[in-house]
């Protein structure tokens, strides 16, 4: 497996060996030796799914301590444009973001530790998105960050995605209390 830094510290992009013939393919989604040598915990709590149809936008999430998580995230089928946000108070990188396409193609892996804001937008209907948590979810824990707060400035690349009523009452970035 390829393992890229980002710009972002902590953020790291996977790229798994694909194994293919005329039957399919193979890869690696999770190797235990391999991550610890590279710092993703090696307990994830939680699995999650989503199915959603093209221009469907999901975040930006994230959940305070106690209930802070890590993501493991990746697309079985479809792509999206998956994006973190840095909401590490103490970051050199604060307030920024970075994106990245993964697909169900591409077999791409985002690792996003705790202190980032995480969402996605859809980008084929059937996009099938997976994600590893290092915590479980708690309700009163989450938070969620305005998707198109003009401060962030993230060209998700559509004018009107389909976005959920609690995602479309998000915060802005200037007004969320970090604690990370």
């Amino acid at each position: 497996m390829e393992v890229q830094k980002t710009e972002i510290e902590g953020l790291l992009v996977l790229q798994p060996k694909i194994f293919g013939d005329d039957r399919g393919h193979f890869f690696e989604s999770y190797n235990i030796d391999l991550f610890n040598r590279i710092g993703i915990p090696d307990q994830f709590f939680q699995d999650n799914e989503s199915l959603s149809s093209k221009d469907v936008l999901r975040g930006l999430h994230f959940q305070k301590p106690p209930f802070e998580q890590g993501k493991l995230v990746r697309v079985a089928a479809g792509s999206v444009l998956d994006v973190a946000v840095d909401i590490r108070k103490k970051s050199p990188t604060y307030g920024k973001h970075y994106s990245i396409k993964l697909s169900g193609s591409n077999k791409t892996m985002l690792w996003i530790p705790p202190g980032f804001a995480h969402g996605f937008l859809a980008l084929e209907d059937g996009t099938i998105f997976l994600y590893k948590c290092t915590n479980v979810y708690n309700k009163e824990s989450e938070e969620c960050i305005l998707w198109d707060d003009p401060s962030l400035n993230i060209d998700w690349g559509v004018k009107s995605p389909l976005v959920s009523v609690k995602d479309n009452i998000g915060e802005l970035f200037k007004d969320i209390n970090s604690p990370f």
